[in-house]
C-alpha cells in the first residue's frame, strides 16, 4: 500500500560545518579529493593527557558566514542572530548558525505558520568544554565564573536559541543518544510531522565543544586513538585498516529542515532525498560492547519498515569508527542481513577524514551521503595502507568512485547500546 504524500518525509534543507568547509559544495568536494581533516588539537592544552589529535574548528570565525547569511534573510531574524552570537557558548552559536543555514537553504522564511514547525537538537552535554572552563575559573575564583552558565550549561539552551532565532513556536526539544543522537533526532522529527500534525522540522547535529577530561577518560579506556599517530594526525582515522586503535574525537556539525513530500511539492521546493524510514533499539547492555545480533535486527526493521527489499539498497554509509571491534562488527551485521547482496553494496567510511564528530555523526555523514547519492559519486575510504583481512566487502578503499544510488542505508551505533539506523532514498529513483 502506498503511503499518502502527507506521510512521506523528505529533505528540502541542509546546512554543514566541519573542517573541510562550511558550505555544502566545500565540504562534497573535500570528501571526493579524500582529504583528512585531522590535525592536532588547538583549542586546549594536550600536555597532560594521552591524546593530541582530532578534528579542530576552535578557531572559526562565524563572521564570514553571518556576512553570507545577512544577505538572504530579513534584518529582524539577523539582528536576533548577531544578538545570541554575543551572549551564548562555543557549540551555541554554531548551533544557531547551522540552523539558519540550513532555513535558508529549504527557502522555508514566510512558508509556515510559526507554530507549525518544531526543532529538535540532537546531542547531550554539548558546551562541555564551557562548563570545564567554567569550573576550573571557579576553583581560583568562584565570582569569575560566567554568571550565565546555569543557563547556558543546560541542553535546552541550544533548542531555545534556535526557536528564538527562527521564530519557531513548534515544540523544541533535545534528543541524547550518544554517537546515534542525530539519527534519533530525526526520527522524533518524523514523528513531529506524522503523528502531531507540524508541517516541517530542524534537526541540528549540534557540534560538540570537546574538553580534555571527558576525552582523557575515553583514552583510558581504549577508546581514542593516542598512540601510533599523533606526530601524523591525517593518518590517525583509519577503519577498516589492520592498524586502527580508535576513534579520533571531532568538531563538526550539520542540520536538515524535513516536511512531508505534499507540503514540498506545493511549494515547489527543491527535494535532496526522501527519508523512508529511521529505527532504533538497543542491546541491553550499557557497556561499549556492539552487538551484531542488535545491529542486524535493527537493520533488518528499517528494511522492513520501508518497505524494501535488500537488492535495492545500493550503498551503506557506515558507523565505521576505527575501532578495531567496532567496525567489523558492523561488516559483519551488514552480511547478516544483506547476504549475497552485501558483496554487491558499496560501503564507505565518512570517519576517515572527518574523524568522529560524535553526536553529530548521524546528521553529518547523512548530508554526506545524499551529496553522494545526488552526485553519484561515492567518496573514498582513507588511510586503509593494509586492509583487515576480515574485511572482504567493498569499502571504497582504492578512490572516489562514480556509482549511481538509489537507496542508502545510514548506520549509528552509541554508547550505552544504542542504536539507530536511517533509510533514504533519491526522489530520481
Amino acid at each position: 500500500m502506498s503511503i499518502p504524500d502527507r506521510q512521506r518525509i523528505v529533505i528540502t534543507g541542509m546546512a554543514i560545518n566541519t573542517p573541510l568547509g562550511d558550505t555544502l559544495d566545500t565540504f562534497r568536494d573535500g570528501l571526493f579529493a579524500g582529504r583528512s581533516a585531522i590535525t592536532r588539537w588547538r583549542g586546549f592544552d594536550t600536555s597532560q593527557i594521552l591524546f593530541r589529535v582530532g578534528a579542530d574548528l576552535s578557531d572559526y570565525e562565524p563572521a564570514a558566514k553571518l556576512a553570507w547569511l545577512a544577505e538572504r534573510v530579513p534584518e529582524p531574524l539577523i539582528r536576533r542572530l548577531r544578538r545570541l552570537l554575543a551572549r551564548v557558548p562555543w557549540s551555541t552559536k554554531h548551533t544557531m548558525l547551522l540552523a539558519v543555514d540550513a532555513w535558508v537553504d529549504a527557502a522555508a522564511e514566510a512558508e509556515f505558520p510559526a507554530d507549525r514547525i518544531a526543532a529538535i537538537v540532537a546531542g547531550h552535554n554539548l558546551n562541555a568544554k564551557y562548563q570545564f572552563d567554567n569550573q576550573a575559573n571557579f576553583v581560583i575564583e568562584p565570582d569569575d565564573m560566567d554568571p550565565l552558565l546555569a543557563l547556558h550549561s543546560l541542553d535546552t539552551d541550544h533548542a531555545g536559541c534556535v526557536s528564538e532565532v527562527l521564530g519557531i513556536l513548534g515544540p523544541i526539544f533535545t534528543v541524547g543518544a550518544a554517537c546515534a543522537s542525530g539519527n534519533t533526532a530525526l526520527r522524533c522529527a518524523i514523528d513531529e510531522i506524522r503523528h502531531h500534525d507540524m508541517d516541517g522540522a530542524m534537526v541540528v547535529g549540534a557540534m560538540l565543544d570537546l574538553a580534555p577530561l571527558p576525552l582523557h577518560s575515553m583514552a583510558l579506556m581504549g577508546a581514542i586513538s593516542c598512540q601510533s599517530f599523533n606526530d601524523e594526525p591525517q593518518r590517525a582515522s583509519r577503519p577498516y585498516d589492520v592498524r586502527r586503535e580508535g576513534f579520533v574525537p571531532a568538531h563538526g556539525g550539520g542540520a536538515l529542515f524535513i516536511e512531508s513530500l505534499a507540503s514540498a511539492q506545493k511549494r515547489g521546493a527543491r527535494i535532496y532525498a526522501e527519508v523512508l524510514s529511521v529505527e532504533a533499539n538497543s542491546d541491553g547492555s550499557h557497556l561499549t560492547k556492539p552487538s551484531e545480533e542488535g545491529q542486524a535486527r535493527l537493520i533488518e526493521r528499517v528494511l522492513q519498515v520501508a518497505g524494501i527489499a535488500r537488492e535495492e539498497v545500493d550503498y551503506v554509509n557506515a558507523h565505521a569508527t576505527s575501532t578495531p571491534l567496532g567496525d567489523l562488527v558492523e561488516l559483519r551485521a551488514i552480511k547478516r542481513v544483506f547476504g549475497p547482496h552485501a558483496c554487491r553494496l558499496k560501503i564507505n567510511a565518512t570517519k576517515s577524514m572527518l574523524g568522529h564528530t560524535c553526536w553529530a555523526a548521524a546528521i553529518v555523514e547523512t548530508i554526506a551521503a545524499v551529496l553522494q547519492m545526488n552526485a553519484s559519486r561515492l567518496h573514498p575510504s582513507i588511510n586503509i595502507d593494509q586492509l583487515d583481512p576480515e574485511v572482504d566487502l567493498d569499502v571504497c578503499a582504492d578512490g572516489a568512485i562514480d556509482h549511481p544510488v538509489r537507496c542508502v542505508l545510514k548506520n549509528s551505533f552509541g554508547f550505552g547500546g544504542i542504536n539507530c539506523v536511517s533509510l533514504l532514498r533519491s526522489m530520481e529513483s
